[in-house]
């Protein structure tokens, strides 16, 4: 049984990874074993589940339903070793999170001197940046992404929604006064946010899709915005993005929300991602439980 096992995560892991050779290594066996493993697990179905080339895996028609199968067997396996073992699992170590990076350098300090006094024993080391993380590649343990999920093999909670907003200072207004539709921004400075082309350099998307696309310019483009925010702050021009970023600034009157004739883009949710082929240790779980809790008491003002 612990063969049949073992020849199953291979499989997964092989699939998962793009190659044998990966999953041998994650594994902590060679490739050669890990190919006989393969061999075996295929000899007893009967069936070729992949097709190897020095290149690449692909899927046979009988490794594509055989792979969904495997991945639940696995889950449940994990699932089951993981509530066995939970009453002695230790929340500490190293805790390795990716996030975005302006909303990591607004929020996630704080938060994570508060979780530190209630769990002593973590480490985290943050990674702030607004790339797509490869989780198992970079071997971080979780990350926070922002926005409408595309579909994926890793798990993802939701942790908040997140809304939108455009603002400008008080004293930009004054200068050049406050648009009322979407149309009037063409007589505004509009901040464009290069990673996005629905809040971007050209185009300011509207509605909940963002399909209604305004055309605007803009006196500043960066890939950062908390920089756009800044910017907005001295009164250099409009912002538009997630609220989260300028509901401070709101509250305490140095930005201004503006009411467009016409629906803002539904920006999605920040969530928690975790791997799919790994139920999350203990300490991964603390967090995301911590973040889920404590991001919904904040969002309330986002």
């Amino acid at each position: 049984m612990a063969d049949r096992l073992t020849g199953i995560e291979v499989f997964v892991r092989a699939v998962t990874l793009g190659s044998l050779s990966s999953a041998g290594r994650d594994m902590g066996m060679s490739p050669a074993m890990a190919a006989k493993h393969l061999n075996a697990l295929e000899a007893r179905l009967g069936v070729t589940l992949v097709n190897r080339t020095t290149r690449r895996l692909s899927l046979t028609e009988a490794g594509e339903t055989y792979l969904y199968k495997a991945e639940a067997v696995l889950a449940d396996l994990r699932e089951a070793e993981a509530e066995a073992s939970a009453r002695t699992q230790a929340v500490e170590g190293l805790l390795r999170v990716s996030a975005p990076a302006a909303f990591g350098a607004l929020h996630l300090g704080e938060l994570i001197a508060e979780f530190h006094r209630l769990h002593p024993g973590v480490t985290i080391e943050i990674g702030l940046n607004d790339r797509y993380v490869d989780l198992m590649e970079e071997r971080w343990d979780m990350a926070i992404r922002i926005g409408k999920l595309a579909d994926s093999s890793l798990v993802a909670r939701k942790l908040a929604d997140v809304r939108a907003n455009i603002c400008a200072s008080p004293a930009y207004l004054a200068a050049r006064g406050t648009p009322r539709t979407p149309a009037d921004l063409s007589g505004h400075d509009c901040l464009g946010y290069t990673l996005s082309s629905l809040t971007g350099v050209s185009h300011w998307g509207f509605g909940p899709d963002g399909r209604i696309r305004q055309p605007i310019h803009g006196s500043l483009h960066a890939n950062n915005g908390e920089v756009l925010v800044q910017a907005a702050l001295a009164g250099q021009g409009l912002v538009y993005g997630p609220r989260f970023l300028t509901a401070k600034a709101v509250t305490d009157g140095r930005l201004v929300e503006i009411t467009l004739e016409a629906q803002l883009m539904e920006l999605g949710a920040i969530h928690a991602i975790t791997h799919a082929t790994r139920r999350p240790a203990a300490k991964t779980r603390a967090w995301i439980d911590f973040l889920s809790r404590r991001l919904r008491e904040l969002a309330v003002d986002w």
